[in-house]
Order: structure tokens, then C-alpha cells, then sequence
């Protein structure tokens, strides 16, 4: 008999406690999202360099502002497929750039298009100039390998793995991607929608550490109250 009040005491406690580290854990979290945003607003801030001065390691050069002066590859473009945008379902056109004196290409992420199925388009009518500056932030392949669907005209790949895009364009391609801001303004039909830069929030963390201290503090109340309550 006497083991009923203690379990009626110590599983609220186990739970409350249980609830508290989820708590604290999304406060930490909190805090890594805040060294990111930093880390984020100060790369965004910086002035725009030439694809050529990114830095070798991928993570340095992440959301680094870049330039980019070449020739866009349209008859090896691919497509990032399910992408939506404002519920409608899409793709991200993902353009080989050929920049003057490398063997490699630079794969430009030109935006969003408008596409029923999610993964088909109609290439031929989102062709920008052939030569152009490009200008945006570099983004890079971080996905785990995928396999390349073939599609109408191109590859079509459904993350961003480098492997995968690598044999959808037929040519090696650099470690980073160009995430294309230049020209997005609302421009004419032909031109994709482009995306914009990184967000800059702290996330939902706040929110549910409050949800779980909340629970921790509703276990322990709970606990005590049927605890008297038997005795």
C-alpha cells in the first residue's frame, strides 16, 4: 500500500523533470539560432566578391554576398523538383554558368517557376540573356545522395546533392551554388521568380520552451495535489 502514494509522487516528478530538459534544450537551441543569425547578418553585410575569392572551405564561404560574370548553359539545365511557393506547386531552375577562364561550372539557382506536377517546365520559355553578371549569395550542397530522374528535356533531381546535380549537367561543378538576387524585382512572365535571401527570425524556440515549462510546471502541481490527496 504504500507504494501507490510514492509512484503517485515520483512519476509527475520523473515527467516535470523529463519536461525541463526539453525546456532548457530549446533554449539552447535559441542560442545556437542567435550565433547563426549573427554569424548569417554579418556574411550578408559584406561586400560582394568575385566567385573566384570564395574561400576554399564551403563553410566560410556560406551566404558570403558574390558576383559572377559568364554564360549561362540552358541546354544543360536541371530542375530542383517540389518546390512550392505561396501554395503553388513549382521547381527551382538550377542553370550551369560558365565563368570565363575555368574548366568547372558554377550551378545558378535562377528562382522559381510555376510548374503543375512539380517537376516539369516548359525550359525553353525562361531563357534570360545567354551572357550576364550575375549577383546573389552562395549557397551549398549539403543533401545526402539522390538519384537523377530523367525528365522532358533535363535531369531533375529533389535536393541538393552535388553528385546528383553534378551528372544532371554532364560537366564537373564547383563546391558552392550561386542563389541568384540580382533582377528581382517583378520583371516580365519569362523571368523566374527570384528567391530571397535568408530569413532572419529566432524560431519558434521561445514558444516552445515556454509550452514545456509549462507541462514540467503542471507535472509537478498535478503530482503534489493527488499526492495529498491520497494521503
Amino acid at each position: 500500500m504504500r507504494v501507490r502514494p510514492a509512484l503517485t509522487i515520483a512519476i509527475p516528478l520523473l515527467c516535470a523533470a523529463l519536461f525541463m530538459r526539453l525546456g532548457i534544450w530549446q533554449l539552447t537551441r535559441l542560442g545556437e539560432r542567435k550565433a547563426f543569425n549573427r554569424v548569417l547578418y554579418s556574411r550578408l553585410q559584406t561586400p560582394p566578391r568575385p566567385a573566384s575569392a570564395l574561400p576554399a572551405d564551403t563553410g566560410s564561404g556560406h551566404y558570403l554576398r558574390v558576383t559572377a560574370h559568364g554564360r549561362f548553359l540552358y541546354d544543360r539545365e536541371i530542375v530542383w523538383a517540389g518546390r512550392t511557393r505561396r501554395g503553388s506547386p513549382g521547381v527551382y531552375l538550377l542553370t550551369p554558368f560558365a565563368v570565363d577562364g575555368r574548366d568547372s561550372v558554377v550551378v545558378v539557382n535562377r528562382g522559381w517557376v510555376y510548374s503543375p506536377d512539380a517537376a516539369r517546365v516548359e525550359h525553353a520559355r525562361w531563357h534570360e540573356r545567354d551572357t550576364a553578371t550575375v549577383a546573389g549569395y552562395v549557397e551549398t550542397y549539403s543533401a545526402p545522395p539522390t538519384s537523377v530522374l530523367p525528365g522532358a528535356r533535363a535531369a531533375t533531381v529533389r535536393s541538393l546533392d552535388r553528385q546528383a546535380v553534378e551528372r544532371g549537367v554532364g560537366r564537373p561543378v564547383d563546391n558552392y551554388l550561386i542563389v541568384q538576387t540580382s533582377d528581382s524585382a517583378i520583371r516580365a512572365d519569362s523571368v523566374p521568380d527570384r528567391l530571397a535571401e535568408p530569413v532572419l527570425d529566432e524560431g519558434p524556440h521561445v514558444f516552445y520552451a515556454i509550452q514545456w515549462f509549462a507541462f514540467a510546471t503542471i507535472a509537478i502541481v498535478g503530482g503534489v495535489a493527488l499526492y495529498l490527496r491520497g494521503r
